[in-house]
């Protein structure tokens, strides 16, 4: 079968790089493997890939600068593997633009469920002309995948509508322009922000367990021991809207089992 989809293996250590790159090969991906930093750059300017698998300690540039500078030049998925364990590296990791952060030593089985998760995220980048959407869809039948439309809920496949906002006074969200302001000012959120804002704000009031945000927003069943990202990017994102908002709050953690969107909080 004809490979669509392009992959670029970022990782120093040649034994974990040629394992990932053998996976990533088998589930359609046509993969290139990089050792440096530089040399990363490189080919991601020059194959514009869909995936990124990171490591963050590369021996000429720090990881989390190749991923900031990634983000300059690709919105492709990035998932940052690494030995560093520490919630500091992992948000610094997120803040600078990666969609996964997966801990050394991992599981095969976890990293091809992180990267079916990811493809049925949108992408703005997906919506593109027929013949490519045509080879979008080929390679996501090869990996099991389903990309959805960037107006879909991730959870459910559903359109949202194109007009009904979401929120309340001073929050609003337009999930079919993908657009969250915070009293009439835009403010600029990820893919994964975006979507874990859209389901809190969708069930108000109510208590959403970290393992069943995993399901919506992930899109997979497949749930890990630990559920820490979620924590990750739920503390980017309520910093973000604390800027925008002078402090307030909208989203509650409940202690030892999700989080809550309040309309009325402050």
């Amino acid at each position: 079968m004809l490979k669509e989809r392009t992959a670029v293996v970022v990782e120093d250590d040649h034994d974990i790089g040629d394992v990932i790159s053998s996976l990533l090969d088998q589930a359609g991906f046509d993969v290139a493997v990089a050792r440096t930093g530089t040399e990363a750059l490189d080919l991601i300017r020059e194959r514009k890939p869909d995936l990124v698998t990171l490591d963050l300690s590369l021996p000429d540039i720090d990881g989390v600068e190749v991923c900031r500078q990634i983000r300059v030049v690709s919105d492709c998925y990035v998932i940052v593997i690494s030995a560093r364990t520490s919630e500091v590296d992992r948000l610094i990791g997120l803040e600078v633009g990666a969609d996964d952060y997966l801990v050394k030593p991992f599981s095969m089985r976890e990293l091809q469920a992180r990267v079916a998760a990811l493809f049925r995220r949108p992408r703005t980048s997906d919506l593109v002309s027929p013949s490519t959407a045509a080879a979008t869809a080929q390679a996501a039948e090869a990996v099991a995948l389903a990309v959805v439309d960037p107006a879909t809920d991730p959870a459910t496949g559903e359109a949202y509508p194109p007009t009904h906002p979401l929120g309340c006074d001073d929050l609003t969200l337009r999930p079919g322009a993908r657009e969250v302001l915070v009293s009439g000012a835009e403010i600029d959120l990820t893919r994964t922000e975006f979507d874990l804002l859209a389901h809190l704000v969708r069930n108000p009031g109510v208590v959403v367990a970290r393992e069943d945000l995993m399901r919506a927003v992930w899109a997979t069943e497949f749930v890990p021991d630990s559920t820490h990202v979620v924590d990750v990017h739920l503390a980017n994102l309520r910093r973000k809207l604390r800027k925008a908002a002078s402090g307030n709050e909208w989203i509650r953690t409940i202690r030892g089992v999700g989080f809550r969107y309040d309309p009325c909080c402050s």
